[in-house]
């Protein structure tokens, strides 16, 4: 029986000051850090021996891997990064204050923006350029919703974590709040209406065990 320990990395700097973030790549916190280093000592706890690793692009998400992987005595394991697990892309939303957001636009509008699977926040006029995607040929979206999110992060675990599961070989994924609640969707069977009301919250491992066909045998949050 495989397990998947799936974990949004600690707190970032954008966490902390209540800033959407989205694809920005911001720092963790001293108190980020502290939260990924809690979390492999507590994965350390279930003797879970890892065969692969899968995180994003972002560096609060790398660097929590790396921390959580060094707890476990495991940072020989590949480490596989993908766009696909990048945030959500909050568009025109990407560096406001989410309270001041709020006195603008209201509480409910805000809400639709944050949390419903299928409606898109206020777009960039323009899409960014990064060299990190533009090598990759991907370009950087204007704007997501979670149901955007979901279609271009299920392709990567339909190909490459599902049939290593299905192997009967561990996996972590360290990503994001949005990506992790769009999994969590697909995962546990979750619907458009319901999905507004998951969260996943900094530092704190969810663990999957499946029987040999994927389906969940037991999930658990730990901490």
């Amino acid at each position: 029986m495989a397990k998947l320990v799936v974990i949004r990395h600690g707190q970032s700097e954008a966490n902390r000051d209540n800033v959407f973030t989205g694809w920005s790549d911001v720092p963790l916190t001293d108190l980020g850090y502290l939260q990924a280093h809690k979390a492999g000592t507590k994965i350390a706890q279930l003797k879970i021996n890892f065969a692969d690793v899968h995180t994003s692009y972002l560096k609060r998400a790398i660097i929590t891997a790396d921390i959580i992987m060094d707890e476990l005595d495991q940072s020989y394991v590949p480490i596989h990064k993908t766009w696909r697990l990048n945030e959500r892309h909050y568009g025109a939303l990407r560096g406001r204050n989410k309270a001041d957001v709020e006195r603008e636009v209201g509480g409910k509008q805000l809400k639709v923006w944050r949390r419903s699977y299928s409606v898109v926040p206020p777009m960039l006029p323009k899409a960014d350029t990064e060299e990190r995607y533009q090598r990759i040929g991907i370009q950087i979206p204007r704007a997501e919703s979670l149901e955007m999110t979901w279609q271009r992060m299920i392709p990567y675990w339909v190909d490459h974590i599902a049939p290593k599961l299905l192997a009967g070989k561990n996996q972590l994924i360290v990503a994001h709040g949005s990506t992790l609640r769009a999994l969590i969707k697909y995962l546990d069977n979750i619907s458009d209406e319901h999905i507004t009301e998951v969260e996943v919250p900094n530092g704190k491992p969810i663990v999957y065990e499946f029987d040999n066909k994927l389906k969940i045998i037991n999930k658990k949050t730990i901490g």
